[in-house]
């Protein structure tokens, strides 16, 4: 009885084929813009190593959609996000503005007044103006000075930067259409 014994994984890897490497995903193709698209990005500084993480899931995804031209301006809170909008908006020179921030309890204000009053003066803004206004100001039901609070507003901003951005390239997309259909008479 002299049989040989053999490795069962040395016979296999023998017989299988290796590995073939995997490519990522591709990158959906965004559609390009018929004119270049400048954008406002107002951002509040209360809270700013959250709301940062917004910008910068914004700014990426900004580039990925074609929308090249970004100028950041800080204010003190969310509170003073509005006036500036307005006063961007009134410039023409942006096609559109989005605001970042994060309205927590504390100060002479609660934070859902804040909130609310934030949303419905950049929506005032916005019908003004004829110039998009985004938000991603958000007022969280409960937050915690802790550091796990912490970490998960930083991912949900990030998220809310990619979605903002998003938005932000869609609309200026469907209202480019439609600014040329009503030129060409098609519309209105």
């Amino acid at each position: 009885m002299n049989q040989m014994l053999q490795d069962p994984q040395a016979e296999t890897s023998q017989t299988q084929p290796p590995p073939v490497p995997v490519d990522p995903p591709p990158v959906p193709a965004h559609p390009r813009f018929a004119k270049p698209q400048r954008v406002a990005f107002v951002q509040a500084c209360w809270h700013r190593d959250v709301v940062e993480e917004a910008r910068i899931a914004f700014m990426k995804e900004a580039e990925a959609r074609h929308l090249t031209h970004v100028d950041v301006f800080e204010v003190p809170g969310s509170f003073e996000i509005p006036l500036h909008a307005q006063v961007l908006a009134k410039t023409r020179r942006y096609t559109a503005i989005v605001a970042a921030g994060l309205v927590v309890d504390g100060g002479i204000y609660r934070h859902e007044f804040v909130a609310d009053t934030v949303i419905k003066a950049l929506m005032d803004v916005q019908l003004r103006t004829e110039v998009p206004v985004f938000s991603a100001v958000l007022t969280p039901q409960q937050f915690h000075e802790t550091e796990v609070h912490y970490d998960f507003f930083r991912r949900h901003f990030a998220i809310k930067g990619v979605e903002v951005a998003a938005a932000c390239a869609e609309t200026l997309h469907g209202l480019e259409r439609l600014r040329g259909q009503v030129a060409a008479g098609i519309v209105g």
